[in-house]
């Protein structure tokens, strides 16, 4: 980041003593604070949602870290919003008035959730964190939400604490409030209420009938750019600023949100701060998951095999570019369905621009932690939605042989590739499995179900796969794409 003079932090017009909790949101990380709550500062700052502040909780370990820096500073921090060009604007952020930690005092979050003032429940818990099995149903077989269920247990998951506090809200005859999904996924309402109507069910039989039948799980798009805070961030803000913050957020000037309206207890006016109120979020989401979230795995570990370790310096090799520009505009794009308002060429074209933005350094590790699960959700449904046309996916064959060189956990120079995978197990058995066969990464069935036994989409991948490993990712790449010099296209 580039360091200046002292510049402008635009304060809230508003007083935040006069605010009352509207939302309480769980997983309260870099993206939710440059997106969700950044949208409810903005209405504030209009004279509008008092009655609609948010009240954090954190529900992990490492939300420790994120309660004692905000604590620290009453809640507030420090928004950077930087352009292409290096422009950048700054705002101190003010929505969220309260958090808590939920070990520290469980029944104190479960209390909020159940008061009557609390009308969403707003989420961002990753991809994976909705615990779904290999058929893409609730896995109640998980230890962790097993010990949620045992008589006398202080629930402790997402979904325990959320349907405790469902629970009380019903036994009181208080309306439930609304649960919004923000996480990247496809029909994310849909997935939370699967998940959450199941775990209520095993609590509660007439419970989970209950939840079925009246809260509100509103599918959503969300998009804005979000690297994680480092050291570096803090002293871009300190000298660029002269504020001393101990977690602020810069990202991209970018942001979307489109959001079904469908809510149980009603909604701050988010229209007013620029979000997309739709009937059906189907398209949005897909061409979101499908373009930027797939050509991110397309970047991350071509670009880190390659010896990037950031996203901007990646798609400025002109191998990597081709790629992406090639798998989003001949595999992604025919597999959508028109999107309304939307010219689909220009958001490819300005998704190039994202993400050589050098001002906000969002690094390939950040981009391919959680590979399983992301490959899974936005690369594969291209994939298959290809397959039942009769149509090849060379380059997206090419991103998982890109995903299973990475796993390998070591790169061509033998330096080790520390990444993280919620589902490392499998990944490392994938791994074991391609050292005894050219499509082995492919056989582990909870990773890509049949997909292995494609013929066409297994040799691809293994040719990809074998250059990677044998001549370099550059060759590979360049072999795939046309660009070196004497290779001659694979796709």
């Amino acid at each position: 980041m580039e360091h200046g003079r002292a510049s402008y932090v635009a304060q809230p017009e508003y007083r935040r003593e006069d605010l009352r909790i509207g939302i309480v949101h769980i997983g309260v990380g870099n993206f939710h604070r440059a997106h969700q709550a950044m949208y409810l500062d903005r209405l504030l700052n209009q004279g509008k949602a008092a009655g609609w502040a948010i009240a954090g909780v954190g529900l992990l370990p490492g939300d420790t870290r994120v309660r004692d820096a905000l604590r620290g500073q009453d809640l507030r921090y420090t928004l950077v919003e930087r352009a292409p060009d290096g422009q950048a604007t700054a705002r101190s952020i003010g929505s969220i008035v309260d958090f808590r930690y939920a070990p520290d005092d469980p029944e104190a979050v479960f209390e909020r959730l159940a008061h009557p003032d609390t009308r969403i429940v707003s989420l961002t818990i990753t991809e994976g964190g909705y615990n779904l099995d290999d058929a893409g149903g609730f896995n109640a077989d998980d230890p962790v939400v097993r010990r949620d269920l045992a008589p006398g247990a202080i629930p402790a998951t997402v979904f325990g604490v959320v349907v405790e506090g469902l629970r009380r809200r019903r036994d009181r005859g208080i309306p439930p409030f609304t649960v919004m999904s923000c996480d990247n996924l496809p029909g994310n309402g849909h997935v939370a209420r699967q998940s959450f109507t199941a775990f209520a069910g095993l609590v509660d039989p007439e419970l989970g009938a209950w939840v079925e039948r009246e809260v509100a799980f509103p599918n959503s798009m969300v998009d804005r750019i979000t690297p994680v805070t480092t050291d570096e961030t803090r002293r871009y803000v300190a000298e660029t600023y002269h504020v001393t913050d101990a977690w602020p957020v810069v990202c991209e000037d970018f942001t979307a949100w489109v959001l079904e309206d469908r809510f149980t207890l009603g909604r701050p006016p988010y229209e007013d701060a620029g979000v997309v109120l739709v009937p059906d979020v189907t398209p949005y989401e897909q061409m979101k998951l499908r373009l930027l979230n797939a050509s991110h795995q397309a970047i991350a570990y071509f670009g880190y095999l390659m010896g990037y370790r950031f996203a901007h310096e990646a798609i400025g090799d002109p191998a990597i570019a081709a790629l992406v520009r090639r798998y989003m505009n001949d595999e992604a794009e025919p597999t959508l369905a028109p999107v309304p308002g939307i010219d689909l060429g220009e958001y490819q074209r300005s998704l190039l621009a994202r993400f050589s933005n050098r001002y906000v350094p969002d690094t390939l590790l950040r981009l391919g932690t959680d590979g399983s699960d992301r490959i899974a959700q936005f690369l594969l449904p291209v994939v298959r939605d290809r397959q039942q046309h009769g149509l090849r996916s060379p380059l997206a064959a090419a991103v998982v042989a890109s995903w299973a060189a990475f796993a390998r956990g070591v790169d061509r120079a033998g330096a080790p590739i520390i990444f993280v995978d919620r589902q490392r197990e499998l990944v490392d058995e994938a791994v074991r499995r391609q050292a005894g066969s050219a499509t082995g990464f492919l056989s582990v069935s909870q990773l890509f179900g049949d997909l292995g036994a494609d013929a066409e989409f297994a040799g691809q991948f293994a040719a990809v796969y074998a250059d990677i490993v044998q001549r370099g990712p550059r060759y590979a790449l360049e072999a795939l794409t046309g660009l070196g010099s004497g290779h001659a296209a694979r796709g």
